[in-house]
């Protein structure tokens, strides 16, 4: 009877996991079918380097928009993944326990507010302090990357706080009985040891932060041009298919799909990066 539990059982995982990767087998067969022909009637080149988007006269280039995803997402990391690393060392080896009943339901909170209200909270809050306090308008790449930097913050803290927590705590007490202070030992031989686990959470965090959507929109501006200012309006990739596909039909909607695609390459890019990172890392 056991046996046959398990082999029930095992048969019902091993169809999940089928089911996850036909999943993301069939979204890429969808965008591939579709995206990789209009890279061919626009040329591949005049797509990723055009600096001009007007599906008006057929022009479809979406340089504009892939740099506008790097610069918003690369000041979402510089701002997010210290901020997110230190709260993960200071829960998990510093925070005392009244505080941090008090602090984990918090961060957690935080993962589960929609999108939307993030941006609401950046549209009434971040976008007329920075009019107030740097000039212009106020929907700008820095607003966007510092509310992008506050929405992955659950991400980064959750995984790498369970990183460090997973570390064995010998470590922590070898560290200490060689004559090491409490910060010494958490910061040079605890953290240093949970590298690969708060590196999935970065990497998480950025995957998050480039496919954001409703946020951005509300927040970034939206102007389909080449990024020129920190403080100047810029639209991501998400954002463009978004706003443009609820009316696209033709070139222009396979355009869009285009855009999907290369958004799904720079994710697939991140994840193998990772991999290569991880592998490299002395064990």
């Amino acid at each position: 009877m056991k046996n046959i539990q398990e082999r029930l059982m095992h048969g019902v995982f091993l169809a999940a996991s089928c089911v996850s990767i036909l999943g993301v087998a069939l979204i890429c067969l969808f965008l591939f079918i579709n995206g990789v022909p209009a890279m061919g009637k626009i040329g591949v080149f005049s797509f990723l380097l055009g600096k001009n988007w007007a599906p008006s006269s057929d022009v479809y280039g979406i340089l504009p928009m892939i740099l506008g995803s790097l610069y918003v997402t690369a000041g979402a990391v510089l701002i997010g993944v210290p901020i997110g690393i230190l709260t993960s060392i200071f829960l998990s080896h510093f925070c005392p326990a009244r505080l941090y009943r008090v602090l984990k339901p918090a961060v957690e909170l935080l993962a589960g507010i929609p999108s939307v209200v993030y941006g609401f909270f950046g549209l009434v809050v971040l976008v007329p302090f920075v009019r107030t306090t740097f000039g212009g308008s106020g929907s700008s790449m820095f607003t966007a990357s510092l509310l992008l930097g506050v929405m992955i913050l659950p991400t980064i803290i959750g995984v790498s706080e369970a990183a460090l927590r997973a570390v064995p705590h010998s470590y922590y007490e070898g560290a200490l009985a060689l004559g090491a202070s409490h910060e010494k030992s958490v910061f040079f031989t605890v953290l240093p040891a949970a590298r690969s686990g708060i590196l999935a959470g970065v990497v998480l965090g950025v995957g998050r932060a480039i496919g954001e959507t409703m946020a951005v929109i509300m927040v970034a501006g939206n102007q389909a041009r080449m990024p020129v200012g920190l403080f100047k309006g810029v639209r991501t990739m998400t954002a463009n298919i978004v706003i443009e596909m609820g009316y696209a039909a033709d070139l222009h909607r396979e355009a869009l799909i285009s855009t999907a695609v290369v958004l799904f390459v720079f994710i697939l890019i991140i994840n193998l990066l990772f991999s290569v990172l991880k592998r490299r890392m002395p064990s």
